[in-house]
C-alpha cells in the first residue's frame, strides 16, 4: 500500500459526505481564510454556523491531504462538536473560541483521539486525559480539529516522519515545512485550520512558521502550562501556537494563560520603539535574499518611526548559546521522556521508543541521549551548563532590555527559505553546504535563555517561498512583545495565501 493511500485511511477516521472533487466555492474560500478571532466573532454573532465553518475546513483538509499535515482527523467528532457549539450559541454562549476548530500537534494528549508522538507503536494509543492547553481550549469553546503530523519524538527540523510521511510546504510541495511542529505550521499556512498548537525546544515553532509563511509564537518558558505535552528537555520545552496573525496568537495566549488585565492596545504606530539587531551573530551565514529582505525590513521599521540600532553580544555569544542549549536538549531527553510515558500510562517504555526510532535518529540517541553514549554529557558538565552557562546567556540577553533599554531584538528567523526535500541531512545556505541544524541557528539563543519570541512573515522570495523575521522580548514580557509584534506586522504586511 502506498504511503498516501495508507494516510487516506488513517487521517480521516470517519468518512462523512464531504466532497473535495469540486472547485471550492467563493463562500468556502472566504470561510477558510478566516482567522481565529474573526471566525469566533462570526459564529457568536450568528453570521456563520460552526457546522458550516467546520465542514468547509474538513473539505479543505481532504483536498490538501497530500501535504501530510495531519495524522488524525475524526470528521464525525468535529461535526458533532460543531453542532453542539451552535446549540450553545443559540442558548446564549459567548465563549471566546466558541465553535472554532484548531489543530493540535500530535505530541499533546487528547482525550478520545490517538496521541502518537509520531511513532508507529503508538498509532492506537488514545489517552484518557487532555493536555493542559487542550483543556483550556475546550473550556473556551474551541474544537480539536485533529492531530498534526510531526517529526517523530519532536527530534528534527525538516518535517520528515518515516511512518506518517514528509510534511510538505504549502508554498512549494517539493520543499520542507520545517519542524518539529511541521504539520501544525503547514495546516495553518494551507488554510486548513486558523491556528494550531506546537512545541518549541530549540525553534520547533518558529522554524516552521518562518518556512511556511505563518506567525509562530514561543512564550516565555514556563508561562504556558505544559502538562500532557510530550517533552524533550524540562528546562527548555514550551508549548506555543501558530496562526496567521499576531492578534490571534495574543487571543490564544490570553485564553491558555487565563491572564486578565488591561485590554489589548489599539495603538498602531511604532514611534519611540527601540529595536536592536546583532548582525555579527544572526547574519553570519545567511541566504542573500533573506538578508536583503531583512535589511529592507529594518528600513521600513525606521520609516514607521522606530529606532533600529546595531549591537554586539560578545565574541563568544553564538558558541555559548549553541553549547548550552544543545547540551540541555540531549542530556535531559531520556529522563524527561521516561517520566512522561510513565506518568500518563503510555503502553510503551523509553526502551521501546528507542527501539522503534528510524536508524539515523537512533544513531543520534545512541551517541548523545543514552548514558552509555560517547557524547553523553557528564553530571559535572551538566551542572555547569545549568549554573554557569545558562545564567550567563540570560544575563547577556537580559541586558539588551534592561541596561540598553531596547524593546525587542530582531533577526531573520531562519538563515534561508525552505530547503528542497531530498532526504539528506544537509542544506545549502549562501552556496555553503551545512548541517540541517543550521535552520535553528538563530532560534537557539532564545530557547537557551527561555525568552519569548515570535516569528512573523516578512515576504516571499522570487521563487515564492516565505521568509520570516523573529522579534524577541524580555523575559516574562509576553504581552508587550505580542503588542509590539502586532504593530510590526501592520508595518511589514502579510504574505499571500499559497497558490
Amino acid at each position: 500500500m502506498s504511503t498516501q493511500n495508507r494516510l487516506d485511511r488513517e487521517v480521516f477516521m470517519q468518512d462523512r459526505d464531504i466532497s473535495v472533487d469540486s472547485v471550492p466555492t467563493a463562500e468556502e474560500t472566504a470561510l477558510a481564510g478566516l482567522g481565529v478571532a474573526a471566525a469566533a466573532a462570526a459564529i457568536r454573532q450568528g453570521e456563520i454556523t460552526s457546522v458550516s465553518y467546520s465542514a468547509a475546513l474538513l473539505r479543505r483538509a481532504r483536498k490538501y491531504s497530500d501535504l501530510n499535515s495531519f495524522i488524525t482527523v475524526d470528521e464525525s467528532a468535529v461535526l458533532t462538536a460543531a453542532a453542539e457549539a451552535d446549540k450553545a450559541r443559540a442558548a446564549g454562549s459567548s465563549a471566546p473560541l466558541l465553535g472554532v476548530p484548531l489543530g493540535v500537534k500530535d505530541s499533546y494528549l487528547t482525550r478520545g483521539l490517538p496521541t502518537t508522538i509520531g511513532l508507529d507503536g503508538l498509532a492506537s494509543f488514545t489517552p484518557a486525559e487532555d493536555a493542559d492547553v487542550v483543556g483550556a481550549v475546550k473550556d473556551a469553546g474551541g474544537i480539536v480539529f485533529g492531530k498534526n503530523n510531526l517529526v517523530e519524538m519532536s527530534f528534527g527540523l525538516t518535517g520528515h516522519n518515516r511512518r506518517y510521511g514528509q510534511v510538505k510546504n504549502p508554498y512549494g510541495h517539493d520543499r520542507v515545512s520545517g519542524g518539529s511542529s511541521s504539520g501544525s505550521g503547514a495546516a495553518v499556512a494551507a488554510r486548513i485550520v486558523p491556528a494550531a498548537f506546537g512545541g518549541d525546544t530549540v525553534g520547533s515553532i518558529r522554524v516552521p512558521a518562518s518556512l511556511s509563511g505563518v506567525v509562530g509564537f514561543k512564550p516565555t518558558t514556563g508561562r504556558w502550562l505544559r502538562g500532557g505535552v510530550a517533552p524533550i528537555s524540562h528546562t527548555l520545552d514550551t508549548p506555543g501556537v501558530f496562526a496567521r496573525s499576531v492578534e490571534d496568537c495574543a487571543l490564544i495566549d490570553r485564553i491558555v494563560t487565563g491572564e486578565t488585565g488591561a485590554p489589548p492596545s489599539d495603538r498602531a504606530d511604532l514611534k519611540g520603539v527601540r529595536f536592536a539587531y546583532a548582525p555579527s551573530h544572526y547574519l553570519q551565514l545567511i541566504d542573500p535574499e533573506t538578508e536583503a529582505q531583512f535589511t529592507s525590513a529594518l528600513h521600513r521599521l525606521r520609516d514607521a518611526g522606530a529606532e533600529v540600532r546595531e549591537i554586539d553580544l560578545g565574541d563568544d555569544f553564538s558558541p555559548l548559546a549553541d553549547r548550552l542549549t544543545w547540551n540541555l536538549f540531549f542530556r535531559e531527553t531520556q529522563q524527561s521522556v521516561s517520566e512522561f510515558l510513565l506518568r500518563h500510562n503510555f503502553p510503551v517504555s523509553f526502551e521501546d521508543v528507542f527501539t522503534e526510532l528510524k536508524p539515523e535518529l537512533k544513531e543520534v540517541w545512541s551517541h548523545l541521549v543514552l548514558p552509555s553514549g560517547q557524547g553523553f554529557l557528564p553530571d559535572e558538565a551538566y551542572e555547569t551548563t545549568l549554573s554557569v552557562d545558562r545564567p550567563e546567556l540570560q544575563r547577556r540577553l537580559g541586558e539588551v532590555y534592561t541596561r540598553s533599554g531596547f524593546d525587542a531584538l530582531i533577526f531573520p528567523t531562519t538563515p534561508c527559505p525552505a530547503p528542497l526535500i531530498d532526504g539528506r541531512p544537509r542544506v545549502t545556505v549562501a552556496d555553503e553546504e551545512v548541517d540541517e541544524l543550521v535552520l535553528a541557528r538563530n532560534t537557539v539563543p532564545t530557547s537557551g535563555a527561555g525568552l519569548p519570541g515570535i516569528s512573523i512573515p516578512l515576504g516571499l522570495t522570487e521563487n515564492g517561498l516565505p521568509i520570516g523575521i523573529e522579534i524577541d522580548g524580555a523575559h516574562g514580557r509576553d504581552r508587550e512583545l505580542l503588542d509590539l509584534a502586532r504593530r510590526a506586522q501592520d508595518v511589514l504586511g502579510t504574505v499571500p495565501a499559497p497558490a
